[in-house]
């Protein structure tokens, strides 16, 4: 039974990625979490994704999101981000705190159910779905719950890759400032890789580092919800003695710790290029994988059925981090240019 959905989700893997090769300015992930959602919608495959097929794609969307994110922990090296300076990796760190608390109180105002202003915080703040899948396993989200914010990460990210390039010139930023507009405020970083290889090699550079160092506020802010929730559990059991013991999640989560380790591997060791080349390529089919799972559970009647609250939520959240991180390029100013010059000429990421 397990086989049957892992295969369908390395199937519709497989199929994004010939998208993305046909089409590379489409990111992989933006193509399995649609293709999810398109597959999601047919009737005649609904007795499949909530039948033989559930127990695989749920693994997928569980498992292998925690494993993939593991891995992108080797993306990250903790050298290259310090070489931003640290006006560029203050403003990076506000940028994200200031984007999940506003969100969060967005969606909690238009009333948004249950862990769902939770989730969209955590996903247009951080790394997109990926985010919102590491954050939905902590709290136990409901499948209904994580499918909008993956819609609308996904909308939203989307339209990134076609209005951050317009507005480039108009601000009259320079192609480095402008990789760094997009690495504090585009959510996936495959989103990411698609808005700012537009203005060439040195905006792309400067994207990924800062949008890494983003990526790393994902095991703190992880690592909160689960004591928040750790927390809200044992208070449901005081209250109520005769209600069922529910499993606490751990301090730290298996996989939050293990992307930390991830990462200082990568900035401690000096691992061969086709060591770092096999992990993405891995990362990267895990993900594609998991978020295809995620995109069935999307149910485009039912979204569309709760009004324009979540939309709302999205495209403000999306105003909201574009905006802290076009005045966090402001902040920067000539000195936050030098030193992400510097990251341009020494970073080693690969993507």
């Amino acid at each position: 039974m397990l086989l049957r959905g892992m295969l369908v989700a390395a199937l519709a893997a497989t199929a994004a990625w010939g998208v993305h090769l046909a089409v590379p300015a489409i990111p992989l992930l933006t193509v399995a979490v649609v293709l999810g959602i398109v597959v999601g919608q047919i009737p005649a495959a609904g007795p499949m994704l909530a039948g033989i097929l559930a127990p695989g794609l749920s693994v997928a969307a569980k498992s292998f999101m925690q494993l993939g994110i593991v891995l992108l922990g080797l993306k990250l090296s903790l050298v290259d981000i310090a070489a931003l300076g640290w006006v560029t990796i203050a403003t990076t760190v506000a940028i994200v705190l200031l984007t999940f608390a506003g969100t969060l109180g967005l969606g909690r105002w238009f009333g948004l159910p249950g862990h769902q202003p939770l989730l969209i915080a955590t996903g247009f703040s951080i790394c997109g779905a990926s985010a919102i899948g590491a954050m939905s396993g902590v709290v136990k989200a409901r499948d209904e719950e994580t499918a909008t914010p993956i819609a609308l990460v996904t909308l939203c990210g989307t339209l990134a890759i076609a209005v951050l390039p317009a507005l480039w010139h108009p601000l009259g930023l320079s192609a480095v400032q402008f990789g760094h507009w997009v690495g504090a405020g585009v959510h996936d970083v495959g989103q990411v890789v698609a808005t700012a290889q537009i203005a060439g090699s040195a905006a792309l550079a400067v994207a990924l580092v800062v949008k890494l160092t983003r990526v790393l506020m994902l095991a703190p802010i992880v690592a909160v919800a689960s004591v928040v929730e750790r927390r809200r559990l044992a208070g449901l059991e005081r209250t109520d003695a005769a209600a069922p013991v529910s499993p606490r999640p751990p301090v730290i989560p298996v996989f939050v710790a293990g992307f930390i380790v991830a990462v200082l591997v990568r900035s401690l060791v000096a691992l061969p290029p086709g060591v770092l080349e096999l992990a993405d390529l891995v990362q990267t089919a895990l993900l594609a994988m998991a978020l295809f799972a995620l995109g069935t559970a999307v149910n485009l009647g039912t979204l569309m059925r709760t009004g324009g609250r979540p939309l709302a939520v999205g495209l403000l959240s999306w105003v909201l981090i574009a905006s802290l991180a076009l005045g966090a390029v402001a902040l920067s100013g000539s000195e936050g240019l030098s030193r992400e010059s510097s990251v341009v000429r020494n970073s080693a990421i690969n993507d």
